[in-house]
């Protein structure tokens, strides 16, 4: 049993050897990997650049899109303190204010020179200062990172962090303070993204062989039997050898009958935060030319705004762009309309877009859970669960199925992995 239809779920059915049956909830497959079209605008849910650095994923995705995939080579800036500059902000201090400079440059070195005698950095806020000083944490990494995660930088762990925030030397540093740095800087240089559809396109490039008879489109998994090895969804009901689940892990958890009490306490220390976001249509291109923008400082509703369309035309008609706009507030909404206007004038302040005027529709969309939270039950809750999962043949993978912070990339391999260790296991003499 596969449960799931996202990127893991896919490569998963993909590799299948055996006999096996996809359920997804939805209407088709893809997960968060997919894309909406109105009106001639194409937006996926927010920024989904596909980073292949894997040898085989790469040559899986390339040889079902062919020359339907094109490497596109990033464009990110950071809007903050009214000016724009190069991404990372950490290699890339030049252009902004001199005293912001400077300030950050103290802390680097300071940091740099007091790091042999620190000790280990307990959490995020303290692996930053630990890392780059508090000039380029307050300036930068701290605001920006609470949010983008939706909790205060010191209540979760740097263990997400290793491959994802770029950290260059001191060298790097200065020579980016004075403006003879690079960009080129992180693990997310260049990006491959579908010539046409979004990374939707892709999705279904790479779903297009799974067998239609062993898939079952808009149907939820309602319960795990593990005694009885059943899984059951509405009125249907299948045994299984083994299963494979990329819903979220506490979503998993409860669909399980008879899991432990420690277990259920462990997937309720579990936590993830939401993210709004706005589709942005504009019958104007876009006065910025990036492809993303990182916007740390608190009196913007955003942290984060993309124009699809300056990475790939196709995604507005001509003449026009089609934006994402990730927020950062979390609260309840009181008033959509005052929320959209908000948000579109802070576009305008920013110079993402010329004018309020351009825009021809903003829709708010959701996606819940978007960000894992690594805090100080994580670990532990985690060393519970997944070893209580796999003893009952149940591996939980994919982002929110592991629950991890990972690009498309690694999901996929995730669901190849998991597919090739549940056709390894021996017939189960166990089961009821």
């Amino acid at each position: 049993m596969i449960i799931g239809g996202g990127l893991a779920g896919i490569a998963a059915a993909l590799h299948a050897q055996r006999p096996h049956v996809l359920v997804e909830r939805t209407r088709s497959l893809g997960g968060l990997a997919r894309t909406e079209e109105r009106d001639g605008f194409f937006f996926d849910h927010t920024g989904h650049w596909l980073h292949l650095r894997d040898a085989y994923i790469r040559e899986l995705v390339t040889s079902k899109m062919g020359n339907d995939l094109v490497e596109v080579e990033r464009r990110a800036q950071i809007f903050s303190h009214g000016v724009l500059t190069q991404y990372p902000f950490q290699g890339n201090l030049f252009g902004l204010p001199p005293d912001v400079v400077h300030e950050c440059l103290v802390g680097i070195v300071n940091a740099h020179m007091g790091r042999d005698a620190a000790g280990e950095p307990r959490n995020f806020e303290q692996y930053v200062e630990h890392h780059f000083g508090v000039g380029i944490a307050k300036h930068f990494m701290v605001p920006y990172n609470r949010k983008l995660w939706g909790v205060e930088p010191s209540e979760i762990t740097s263990a997400w962090c290793s491959r994802f925030v770029p950290k260059p030397n001191l060298e790097q540093v200065i020579a980016g303070a004075v403006g003879a740095g690079s960009a080129q800087l992180g693990y997310n240089v260049r990006f491959m993204y579908p010539k046409h559809g979004g990374i939707g396109a892709m999705s279904r490039a790479i779903s297009a062989d799974i067998d239609p008879d062993h898939t079952r489109l808009g149907l939820a998994v309602d319960q795990i039997d593990p005694r009885a090895r059943t899984v059951r969804a509405g009125d249907e009901s299948w045994r299984y050898h083994a299963v494979i689940s990329s819903v979220p892990l506490p979503k998993l958890v409860e669909m399980i009958v008879g899991a432990p009490d420690e277990v259920r306490e462990a997937a309720s220390k579990l936590r993830a935060t939401a993210v709004r976001y706005l589709n942005v249509a504009t019958n104007k291109p876009a006065r910025a030319d990036y492809h993303w923008v990182y916007v740390p400082e608190e009196k913007y509703p955003f942290y984060r705004v993309g124009v699809f369309s300056n990475a790939m035309p196709s995604m507005a008609p001509p003449g026009c762009s089609s934006l994402y706009v990730e927020l950062s507030d979390r609260s309840p909404i009181d008033d959509r309309e005052a929320l959209k206007r908000d948000a579109i004038r802070a576009l305008v302040e920013i110079k993402a877009i010329n004018s309020s005027e351009d825009v021809v529709f903003a829709d708010l969309r959701r996606i819940d859970p978007a960000y894992v939270i690594f805090d100080e039950a994580y670990e532990s809750a985690l060393e519970v669960i997944h070893p209580y999962l796999e003893s009952q043949r149940i591996y939980s993978t994919g982002r929110y199925g592991a629950w991890i912070y990972n690009a498309m990339e690694d999901s996929l391999l995730a669901g190849k992995a998991a597919i090739e260790t549940v056709e390894s296991l021996p017939a189960d003499e166990n089961a009821a």
